[in-house]
């Protein structure tokens, strides 16, 4: 059966794959300049025997694998490569050589993944019918997200693919598991750059101020309520400010103040509303206080939806591949990720590959400077979204 001859090959190759994940992790390179990372791809992929291969998107790469009658249909895998601009702590012998550079979202362990499944299905490929596309993209970590590139580049024709396979790690997961969510799963993201004007001075004087800081204060407690007030409790929605930067002293109000933050729902109508409510109120509040306001919305990705279908062929391929206890549903997201533009083209399942490990220690989470995974998902990540797709293939 295909689903032990996979199970075969990704034994036999898991150190060859634990080998590429640790290459990629210590050599770690920023969202579209992937350039070393996606030469390592391509020389893999070469050395494997998988010769259409076609760049895009500058430093993205999509490759065939053809089975039998090659035209008949065709499934799409897809995995990240990009690092985050984090200063690795762990010390391990892979750890990052680019210092302030690191994988610490996993992007390491999705193009091993997906590179050994390549190996898999290229050696299986009298065994099922179809084709295979492997989409490795850049810059998922930064807007306006490698997908989008790629799918402008044309990454998703000649052949278009029926479907998209992407797999994503989660340490909040034990490794040897994975989860599924079929339907809504991700949300959109924005990111919101603000500006707060007033006019500064000493701080024992405030009545001859515009303070700044008094109004940024106001306005972001103010637009708490655009979520609080304003949302349906049926559409999960976040604001958040992770940034305010006020550069005074204890005695010296400063000019400007600056803030940036995040929006993040699962419904467009309300995402553009959202958007209307937040400048409605910034405006109101900081012009009423005397200040002026500079409020730039950065619209981000959109939100993820897994096609039904598709979600649920792929869970039950999972299950077959690792048994049911080893396979859980999963809740909404409030995290986002630009292979929502994917879903936006073709139908898509975007699922999570556990890799974490307590008796270990392996515990971080994914922006961490501590974040690292149970190798032993590599075996399962790269036999599981071989068998995925060609389950997928079969009719």
């Amino acid at each position: 059966m295909v689903i032990n001859r996979i199970k075969t090959i990704a034994q036999q190759i898991k150190q060859e794959t634990i080998d590429a994940r640790r290459h990629l992790h210590a050599h770690p390179e920023l969202s579209f300049h992937e350039y070393q990372t996606v030469a390592f791809v391509e020389k893999q992929l070469r050395a494997f025997g998988i010769n259409h291969l076609e760049k895009k998107a500058e430093t993205g790469l999509v490759a065939l694998v053809e089975g039998k009658n090659p035209g008949k249909k065709t499934v799409a895998l897809r995995a990240d490569m990009d690092a985050l601009p984090i200063i690795e702590q762990n010390e391990v012998s892979y750890k990052s050589q680019n210092h302030g550079v690191m994988h610490a979202c996993g992007h390491d362990v999705h193009t091993a993944s997906l590179l050994g499944a390549a190996k898999i299905l290229h050696e299986i490929r009298d065994e099922f019918e179809g084709t295979v596309k492997l989409i490795f993209q850049p810059g998922e970590e930064l807007i306006p997200g490698g997908a989008s590139l790629m799918i402008k580049d044309k990454a998703l024709e000649n052949p278009k693919p029926s479907g998209i396979i992407g797999q994503h790690v989660m340490p909040m997961i034990p490794v040897g598991k994975v989860g599924f969510r079929k339907g809504m799963y991700m949300a959109s993201a924005d990111e919101l750059y603000i500006t707060v004007k007033g006019k500064g001075g000493h701080g024992a004087m405030p009545e001859t101020l515009v303070d700044p800081v008094l109004i940024a204060s106001h306005m972001i407690v103010a637009l708490q309520q655009v979520v609080s007030r304003n949302a349906s409790p049926k559409i999960p929605s976040v604001l958040s400010f992770g940034r305010v930067e006020a550069l005074g002293a204890t005695n010296i109000i400063p000019n400007e103040v600056k803030i940036q933050g995040t929006f993040r729902t699962l419904n467009e109508d309300w995402r553009a509303k959202a958007h209307q409510h937040m400048l409605q109120i910034a405006h109101g509040i900081v012009e009423g206080m005397g200040g002026q306001l500079d409020f730039e919305i950065r619209k981000g990705y959109p939100f993820l939806k897994n096609a039904d279908a598709l979600t649920e062929k792929a869970q039950q391929a999972a299950i077959d591949y690792l048994g049911e206890d080893n396979v859980l549903d999963l809740d909404i997201w409030m995290a986002a990720e630009d292979f929502a533009y994917y879903t936006q083209e073709i139908d898509g399942c975007f699922y999570r590959l556990g890799t974490r490990n307590e008796s270990k220690g392996i515990t971080s989470g994914v922006h961490t400077p501590t974040f690292d995974i149970d190798e032993e998902a590599l075996e399962i990540g790269s036999g599981l979204m071989a068998f995925i797709a060609v389950n997928e293939l079969k009719n």
